[in-house]
């Protein structure tokens, strides 16, 4: 029979409330549970004491560990732009992705999880350029516990990419380096890095200083939510170095100068050639084009003699290029008249040498235009024997023939010029230096010797540095030395024009402007005997009327017939100066003016 439980209902009201007597609490226990307070509360100012006082300055620390951000220096360097700004060296962020296979966990994983190749390959596949198959085979072959380079030259975007993997065992470490944007344009100028940032070559070499910045690590404490304290930034913490080597070079008559410049090279198969865009006012260069040339980027894949730079590093005889300059010596000295005339009988016989003519052809009497027109050698021999071979080589000794360019270019070298004593007792060196050989220059001082005929007798200085920021060329600074009449410079410039207008010039006239020129072929003696080699040269200037610009060209070692100044070096000086002409802003003349003086009286020609 089940037992029935009785309902609350069922018990009396009086005995369902019942109250306990009241009695006084024991003092034991209040005496207890003061004691437990009271003990509790020198426990906690001990421990405050203790914390404040002795483990204070260790958890200091700690916080501002945890609530600051140190950025170390990455070592960049500064950037090389043109005259317009364009980019020709920079730095740019990179980094290295290191890989323990060891550590490998994803976000959310237990401690003790380690992931497998396969699946951290998975992850990462489309980010990298290694085929999964590839990177599992690397990753099984690695040592737990030790990280080891996957791959560097990462870019940020890449690099950001696997950062937001959060994939533990895949460490990014953050480089620069040094990007040459426009590949071999101006290699020949400005260098490169070699892998352990090291310059080894051009600008990058020789304005270290001027591209270097020293930096240090810096520190700042921030917020819980990232933001930085501004009661506790240092100075300059967020300082951004913009500083940038701006060069004089308008990188788009580079490239034209070093297309047309290997279009030839290829056309006559020759070794080298150079070609130099010259402002004659301040010496600005405003194009040093030079092949074959190398890509700075992969300068490994390059013989290192592809580094050097031609117009300054390298001796060439200047041959009939240098004559105007040599007409304009003899008529600063008063030996000839801007009128004159001169008997070019096809040979000319000094100390028992017989000196001819390129073409062994003579050509009559010839004013000084015509000189310079036909080339002739024995015109120029007769010409400079009448100044006295002292004063002949005081005048090439003034123009520093002999002496190493003052440019900020890096490695010029020293032109050769006989000594003083031997060129004057042996008539047959200053003979052959009328014509331009005997004595070897670098191209970019053949640029600077035909700037002092364009800018009315200044000597400049050839220089690449327009400026580093604000930091621009003091025009003073720079060398300045009046050596030659304005007078004489002028009617030099008007037999130059000749040459371009009735001369071995010709394939340079463009309508309605007023270009001067000179061509040149010297032989060159590869051995130092024998003359198997030939340097095909021209020089330019423009506009006559009002110079500023002085353009050279030279092409070393063609190997087909019919290779001269006129053939080889004049086509490409054209399509520099057209397009020079376009860039500048060149205004044209009047068609109608007489670009130069008419001859004041007929000439016999007999060739």
């Amino acid at each position: 029979m089940p037992i029935r439980r009785k309902n609350r209902s069922d018990i009396p009201l009086n005995k369902r409330f019942s109250v306990a007597p009241l009695s006084p609490i024991p003092p034991y226990r209040l005496k207890l549970a003061f004691s437990i307070l009271f003990l509790a509360l020198i426990g906690l100012m001990t421990r405050v004491a203790y914390l404040q006082l002795i483990q204070g300055y260790v958890l200091e620390s700690k916080a501002r560990e945890n609530q600051t951000k140190k950025v170390e220096p990455l070592g960049k360097r500064r950037s090389i732009v043109d005259r317009r700004g364009r980019l020709l060296a920079f730095d740019e962020k990179r980094f290295t992705l290191y890989v323990d296979p060891g550590r490998f966990r994803f976000p959310g994983d237990t401690k003790g999880v380690i992931r497998s190749p396969e699946e951290v390959a998975n992850k990462l596949e489309g980010l990298l350029p290694i085929t999964n198959k590839n990177l599992i085979r690397f990753l099984y072959r690695q040592e737990a516990g030790l990280s080891v380079k996957l791959i560097e030259g990462l870019k940020s975007d890449i690099a950001s990419k696997i950062l937001n993997l959060r994939i533990d065992g895949l460490d990014l470490e953050a480089y620069p380096q040094r990007i040459y944007p426009q590949d071999d344009l101006v290699s020949n100028l400005v260098g490169f890095l070699d892998y352990d940032r090291v310059p080894q070559a051009g600008l990058e070499l020789s304005f270290d200083t001027d591209l270097s910045f020293s930096e240090k690590s810096r520190s700042y404490r921030f917020g819980r939510d990232g933001t930085p304290l501004p009661n506790d930034i240092e100075p300059g913490v967020f300082a951004v170095d913009n500083i940038q080597l701006q060069l004089t070079l308008d990188a788009r008559l580079q490239e034209v100068a070093l297309n047309a410049l290997r279009n030839q090279l290829k056309e006559w198969k020759a070794k080298k050639g150079v070609a130099i865009v010259m402002n004659v006012e301040n010496g600005e260069l405003l194009a040093l084009a030079s092949a074959p040339t190398y890509d700075p980027n992969k300068y490994w894949e390059y013989e290192p003699v592809r580094y050097k730079e031609w117009s300054i590093q390298e001796l060439f005889e200047p041959g009939s290029t240098f004559k105007p300059i040599n007409l304009a010596l003899a008529l600063q000295e008063g030996v000839i008249q801007p009128t004159g005339t001169v008997y070019d009988s096809g040979i000319v016989n000094v100390g028992g040498w017989p000196l001819t003519n390129w073409n062994k052809e003579p050509n009559g009497l010839l004013d000084f235009a015509e000189v310079l027109q036909v080339s002739s050698n024995v015109a120029m021999v007769n010409t400079m024997q009448k100044l006295d071979p002292l004063k002949y080589w005081e005048w090439l000794n003034l123009l520093g023939i002999n002496e190493t360019l003052d440019t900020d270019l890096p490695g010029a070298v020293p032109g050769y010029l006989k000594e003083k004593d031997l060129f004057v007792k042996q008539p047959i060196h200053p003979a052959v230096a009328s014509y331009g050989q005997g004595f070897s220059v670098t191209p970019l001082k053949l640029a600077q010797l035909h700037a002092v005929i364009a800018n009315g007798g200044y000597l400049v200085n050839p220089h690449i540095k327009k400026s580093l920021n604000d930091e621009s060329i003091d025009p003073s600074e720079r060398s300045e030395m009046n050596i030659l009449d304005p007078k004489v410079t002028k009617t030099v410039l008007s037999w130059m024009e000749s040459v371009v207008e009735e001369g071995s010039g010709k394939g340079l006239k463009i309508d309605n402007y007023r270009i001067g020129g000179k061509t040149g072929t010297s032989d060159q003696a590869e051995d130092g005997r024998t003359y198997t080699s030939k340097i095909c040269s021209f020089v330019a200037i423009l506009p006559i009327e009002n110079p500023k610009f002085v353009v050279l060209v030279a092409v070393d070692g063609p190997r087909k017939p019919y290779a001269y100044g006129s053939t080889v070096a004049v086509p490409v000086a054209k399509k520099i100066i057209e397009s020079l002409i376009v860039i500048e802003k060149l205004l044209p003349v009047d068609s109608s003016f007489n670009s130069y003086p008419e001859k004041t009286k007929p000439v016999e020609r007999n060739i």
